[in-house]
């Protein structure tokens, strides 16, 4: 089995995890976070039920009680975790993988991650190597709902929608437990009730198929935006009024029109991330800190750099007001109250994004290689060696940066793959670079 990753737990069940595995979790955690109780969410997925009452077992066989707040959105648990001020948390999901996965996110008090660098690689070794030895007072699973003071948090941030169409792809996921609450019932909504099978689609927008039917319901129904959630609703998504996905990094400097028109401040973005949104946001008074990929890096740095909000290329938003966590569907308000204002000043959401983005980029091109750590050498001393490049970032993999263009190359935390991004000033100069360096990526494969 293996299904401890670098910022969560997750599998396809009963294959790379199972209900033991989960038990032993449960119980062992409360020794990791130093706590008497224990916030648990869940998803809709065939399987959550199951892992919930593994989980709530372990963890009331070690004495510690569980607070249950029941189906709940991931940023619902991480809200629930710092408002409750509770120990710990675990939220049971895949977030955005196919039905047949499940997992567990792990947040330690304050809503602070649990990765593999904080916790995950010792809460492995213990249910690896510890001994189950039942206490002699048990926990108890104790009801506290969290929903309606999640979305009294949420509605501060409602813009005036009486002028926007809006479709809204819930995905059949935990977006619903939400979304007509905070939006209204009056807009194109797709998917709209929990399916834990996902038969519209898979709950991940990011590829661009999932994407089709909430790209024709923009279309034929003429909405000012599209908005698409994830499994979880920790990730969000945008089409705008043409029909055309916007890469998720861009909505970066969107969300950076909202809070950079009230002064300067501190913004993080991933390595990945576009110089078209990197300029805007410098532009805007933003100091931009980069660093690497994934919500249990992106946390902590936000919270290091004191950052009003960080972005990242897979969707993810994250809020120091939402103690520096992220949330699809506060992102989805706060883009939304750009949206609106656009359209008050009689500007789409196109056109304000297309003045966004000013180099051709290459968007994330996947390789999946057995040699990953040759290929990303090779690189290095291509683009590296012996060269004047502007900048080096070699962290989570190498971003190499000249004045014209830009590469990164890093591996997946999650999956068997080479990860490329590439961007440059022109569309010739960018098929030339990607050509290169694709080649020599392919000669490691």
């Amino acid at each position: 089995m293996g299904a401890f990753k670098a910022y969560d737990i997750r599998g396809i069940y009963n294959k790379d995890f199972d209900k033991h595995l989960v038990y032993k979790i449960g119980f062992f955690l409360p020794s990791l976070l130093q706590c008497d109780h224990i916030i648990v969410g869940r998803d809709v997925r065939s399987s959550s039920d199951e892992i919930f009452a593994y989980l709530c077992k372990g963890i009331t066989d070690s004495g510690c009680d569980v607070w249950d707040i029941g189906l709940a959105t991931t940023p619902m648990v991480y809200f629930a975790t710092a408002y409750l001020e509770a120990g710990g948390s675990v939220q049971i999901t895949a977030s955005h993988n196919p039905a047949i996965y499940n997992g567990l996110k792990i947040s330690r008090k304050g809503a602070l991650p649990v990765g593999e660098d904080s916790g995950l690689r010792e809460l492995e070794r213990m249910t690896r190597e510890g001994s189950v030895t039942i206490a002699s007072h048990k926990g108890s699973v104790l009801s506290k709902p969290i929903r309606d003071a999640y979305l009294d948090f949420l509605r501060t941030y409602v813009p005036d929608l009486s002028g926007l169409n809006l479709s809204i792809d819930l995905s059949h996921g935990m977006a619903n437990l939400l979304a007509k609450d905070l939006l209204g019932p009056d807009h194109h909504y797709l998917y709209d009730h929990l399916d834990g099978t996902f038969p519209a689609h898979e709950p991940n927008p990011l590829e661009v198929e999932n994407c089709k039917d909430i790209i024709d319901a923009v279309l034929a129904n003429k909405s000012d935006v599209g908005v698409i959630f994830d499994g979880d609703a920790d990730r969000v998504m945008f089409i705008d009024e043409k029909g055309r996905f916007i890469q998720p990094d861009y909505i970066t400097a969107l969300i950076g029109e909202y809070y950079l028109e009230k002064g300067p401040g501190n913004v993080l973005q991933d390595i990945r991330t576009s110089r078209s949104t990197t300029e805007y946001l410098e532009k805007k008074g933003g100091k931009v800190t980069t660093w690497k990929v994934g919500h249990a890096y992106a946390k902590m740095k936000l919270r290091e750099i004191d950052g009003i909000f960080g972005g990242e290329l897979a969707g993810h938003y994250y809020f120091r007001d939402f103690y520096n966590c992220d949330s699809g569907m506060l992102a989805a308000l706060i883009v939304l109250q750009v949206v609106a204002k656009l359209h008050a000043q009689g500007k789409t959401l196109s056109s304000f994004m297309d003045s966004i983005i000013t180099y051709a980029n290459s968007g994330e091109t996947n390789f999946k290689l057995d040699r990953k750590d040759a290929a990303m050498a090779a690189l290095y001393d291509a683009y590296v060696t012996g060269k004047k490049p502007t900048a080096v970032f070699d962290f989570d993999g190498y971003r190499i940066e000249y004045e014209d263009w830009w590469f990164n190359v890093r591996k997946s935390n999650t999956e068997p793959y080479l990860r490329l991004v590439a961007e440059a000033k022109t569309k010739e100069l960018l098929d030339e670079k990607v050509a290169e360096i694709s080649a020599i990526i392919r000669s490691f494969s």
